[in-house]
């Protein structure tokens, strides 16, 4: 294909030749070959095409037929319990109810028994809006033997009496329900119209069978941006097109906090295996236990911290020196900005969900939706690293192009931007608008077509 008259950074109105999947040549005027398909940019700006670095699809497909139970559409507990006891009345007996983003803000710390006095009779599973954590009623549990589990995981009472509440345990539980068919085909497509080529899926402890199901669903077109998948160390890199087994996700929960030595242990192992890190990092405690054991362990390319909630300003000259990247949230400042403006010392406001000040303290900075845990359109993040709340006490916005920027790196060095030049692969993103109009307000309406591994595969029908 030749992309006619398209608004280039660096180049200015040119023409982008795509051959066998990648940029072949960029210029003005440039002639075409026989057989070869055209489309008039109109003078759009032609980037490299959105990568959202941290992602759970699975979790985002199964949102479907799933009640939302957090805000905003549910805040206080008549409504929770509205909501609840309406989505019983619509569902046949011994249905289960899947509810997600629930907070404590709703109805406090949600436990077996307080599900139980609103619907007693039917299983209900009500995941947390971290994703760390599952709440089942008497029922639920009873179908999935909770009881008879001693899992660390498992949370009790003083009576050492399950209280339904379980933190990490999703393969655990996923084993004991019934195998759930999870469509991905309307998630990518989805994607495509907001410009997205490629998804990194932090989930964590993905079962081979589950890494198996993404990278089928690679292969056979069901996913059509490229896919890195934060995999267990055990598993192989499935041979697909566009499947790419990345970092290893290590996930960090201050209760539960390994000992120093353990920590590098699995580090290093991950090494090893030709891997490097991805550590869940979300408050002080976590990113200086995440220092000391990559001091220890040794660094290796493509390290990073996922979120990087809390980081206290002398943390930065650490990350920029050892060259450990940072995949954040920008959008979590304003999506939750009540909890934690309630929930976070007003001490540590200042060092809470850094942007500006990483990216000046030279360290290597990208962005990720967290989705289904954070709105799922990376453009809505990058209009929040821009306009970050005034509550907070330092201003860490940045222009929408560094904004922008957070979702052009590498699929594997999500800090090391991408390019419009021959030889690259031809994974593109056309905005209806030249550069300098679509900075002034990114969105998702600007997307006019996308491309991955030179395939068109969005056209807006505006075109």
């Amino acid at each position: 294909m030749l992309i006619r008259d398209a608004d280039v950074l660096g180049r200015g109105r040119c023409d982008v030749r795509i051959t066998g999947g990648r940029i072949a040549d960029c210029g003005p005027g440039l002639d075409p070959l026989p057989g070869e398909d055209e489309l008039s940019a109109r003078g759009g700006w032609l980037l490299p095409g959105l990568h959202d670095h941290h992602i759970h699809l699975r979790a985002l497909a199964a949102q479907d037929g799933s009640v939302r139970l957090g805000p905003p559409e549910v805040g206080d507990p008549e409504t929770l319990i509205a909501v609840l006891r309406q989505v019983d009345r619509a569902l046949d007996p011994g249905s289960w109810i899947r509810a997600v983003g629930y907070h404590e803000s709703v109805f406090g710390e949600l436990d077996r028994w307080a599900l139980d006095r609103v619907l007693p009779n039917r299983p209900v599973r009500v995941q947390h809006r971290s994703g760390a954590l599952w709440i089942l009623n008497s029922r639920a549990a009873a179908l999935v033997s909770l009881d008879d589990c001693d899992l660390p995981g498992v949370e009790r009472d003083d009576a050492g009496q399950p209280t339904g509440r379980l933190w990490r345990l999703d393969s655990w539980l996923a084993e004991r329900l019934p195998r759930r068919s999870v469509s991905l085909s309307a998630i990518s497509a989805r994607a495509l119209r907001m410009g997205i080529v490629g998804f990194t899926d932090a989930t964590p402890e993905l079962p081979d069978e589950s890494i198996s199901d993404l990278a089928e669903a690679v292969r056979r077109g069901e996913i059509s941006q490229r896919l890195v998948c934060m995999a267990p160390a055990k598993a192989r890199d499935p041979e697909v097109a566009r499947f790419t087994l990345g970092p290893i996700k290590i996930i960090l929960d201050d209760e539960t906090l390994p000992g120093i030595y353990d920590f590098a242990a699995d580090i290093t192992a991950a090494h090893a295996a030709g891997r490097p890190v991805a550590v869940h990092c979300v408050t002080r405690t976590q990113l200086a236990l995440t220092q000391s054991a990559l001091d220890i362990a040794g660094i290796a390319p493509g390290d990073r911290i996922e979120h990087a909630a809390i980081v206290p300003e002398e943390s930065i000259p650490w990350l920029r020196e050892h060259g450990v990247q940072v995949v954040t949230q920008p959008h979590f400042v304003t999506e939750r900005g009540a909890q934690y403006r309630r929930d976070v010392p007003a001490y540590e406001h200042s060092d809470l969900w850094r942007l500006r000040s990483l990216l000046d303290g030279g360290v290597a900075v990208a962005a990720g939706t967290d989705a289904p845990f954070g709105n799922t359109d990376p453009w809505a993040a990058i209009r929040a690293a821009v306009h970050r709340p005034s509550w907070l006490p330092v201003n860490d916005c940045v222009p929408a192009g560094r904004a922008l920027a957070l979702f052009l790196g590498k699929p594997m060095a999500p800090g090391v931007p991408r390019t419009i030049a021959p030889g690259h692969a031809a994974d593109m993103t056309l905005l209806r608008v030249p550069r300098a109009e679509a900075l002034r307000n990114p969105t998702a309406e600007l997307v006019a077509a996308t491309w991955v591994d030179g395939e068109l595969a969005y056209l807006t029908s505006r075109y």
